[in-house]
């Protein structure tokens, strides 16, 4: 990632320091330096996270209970893990088993306050990316808000037909209860230097995937995330599957792998992981140039390069507005390991 065009500085280093590789002398010396000012932070950082936990398990802190099951998809790292394709598959699978979905997210990224749906005519500004493509793929209602048991409240209140809620990226959201707990995990970056944040990545100790329902991990697993991967709670593994590439201008216009073979193409990605889109895309066969950016960045029409270019759904929905004639959308799809349906569903139907 730290090679791709578009990162800034500031964000290579630390994602750098966070997954190191070996045989990179210089980010080393430099990864030393901010380890001795944000070791303490991260000693910081644990206290609180500790002291929060704590108000919470003895009621000192409230907690609010709804009246539907609550599954919570999240991650104890920071960055993308693959939560929103994930939460799309969930949605999909209640449906068809015969319960009615609905969509919790906090809506980072957006600027618009308080609680509020996600509507065909919403706008990432204001409610962010990833509720614009969970609302658009889901078939479910999905609404958005920093008080997620507010926010579950008001689309209950407005969708009478929900009997099960999901909260996308709401692990460490304890203010609302929750009967069903899934971790994504990336199966290629793991936990990174195994540091909590802001010295690493981890919001959380890998212990807490001792407490959850199910572990979800994201595509191949590396010897270092298998090694601190031991949980008491069930595994199942997961990838993303490409589907068809559409013309974000022309959404009629379907494009096949054919097209981009053999010559480069211009890879853009704005998400947690850039270069999983990026490798992903060079195992299908094309030569992709990428252009990583910062995860939920606001992108503007300078940031699209000339020529051919692919970027994931997510991006998409903010290029939309001014995407040039060339710009296509690799859709995907998550393909999880044959048990986690069964788990889930059992039980939902002890909450029956």
């Amino acid at each position: 990632m730290s090679d791709a065009i578009g990162v800034d500085g500031a964000t290579s280093a630390l994602v750098e320091c966070w997954y190191p590789r070996t045989g990179r002398r210089g980010f080393s010396l430099r990864c030393g330096a901010l380890a001795l000012c944000l070791a303490p932070l991260a000693g910081i950082f644990s206290l609180i996270s500790a002291l929060r936990t704590r108000l919470y398990r003895y009621g000192i802190l409230r907690t609010v209970r709804l009246p539907v099951p609550v599954i919570v998809v999240g991650n104890i790292t920071a960055g993308g893990t693959g939560k929103t394709p994930l939460t799309l598959w969930l949605a999909q699978t209640l449906r068809v088993a015969g319960w009615h979905p609905g969509i919790v997210s906090r809506g980072y990224g957006g600027q618009g306050r308080g609680v509020r749906p996600v509507v065909l005519e919403s706008v990432a500004d204001q409610v962010g990316d990833e509720p614009i493509l969970l609302a658009r793929q889901s078939a479910c209602p999905v609404w958005v808000g920093a008080r997620r048991a507010e926010v579950g409240q008001a689309l209950l209140a407005a969708h009478p037909e929900v009997d099960v809620l999901l909260l996308d990226d709401g692990l460490q959201h304890m203010a609302l209860e929750r009967d069903i707990e899934i971790a994504v995990i990336d199966g290629a970056r793991g936990f990174g230097n195994g540091h909590r944040l802001p010295w690493g990545p981890l919001r959380e100790g890998v212990w807490r995937l001792d407490t959850v329902s199910a572990v979800v991990i994201n595509g191949p697993v590396n010897t270092e995330t298998r090694s601190a991967l031991n949980p008491a709670a069930p595994i199942y593994m997961m990838h993303l599957q490409a589907g068809v590439l559409r013309n974000l201008r022309d959404p009629t216009r379907i494009g096949t792998l054919d097209d981009f073979i053999g010559r480069p193409v211009a890879a853009l990605a704005g998400i947690g992981h850039p270069q999983r889109f990026f490798d992903q895309l060079t195992r299908l066969g094309l030569t992709p140039v990428p252009y990583a950016f910062p995860d939920h960045h606001r992108f503007v029409a300078a940031d699209l390069p000339p020529g051919q270019v692919i970027m994931t759904t997510k991006d998409a929905v903010k290029c939309e507005a001014f995407a040039h004639s060339e710009c296509w959308v690799l859709e995907v799809d998550a393909v999880v390991e044959d048990g986690l349906q069964d788990c889930i569903l059992k039980r939902l139907g002890l909450n029956k």
